[in-house]
């Protein structure tokens, strides 16, 4: 998900987001996962507000 740079602090991604929370509980679902990139301190800040936690690393490797 991302939202333009321009629309940002308009709540439009936490709508987005609490209405997908709103419809996997509907479904049963117990756990929403999402990865983003550690260098975006805003993003990480927004996901935490919203109750996400950082749980795992990720890795990868380029050949």
């Amino acid at each position: 998900m991302r939202v333009h740079a321009g629309q940002r602090g308009r709540r439009i991604g936490e709508a987005l987001l609490k209405a997908a929370f709103e419809r996997t509980a509907a479904s049963g679902c117990t756990l929403v996962q999402l990865t983003t990139d550690r260098s975006r301190a805003d993003a990480l800040r927004f996901y935490q507000r919203l109750g996400f936690e950082a749980t795992h690393w990720d890795m990868k490797r380029n050949p």
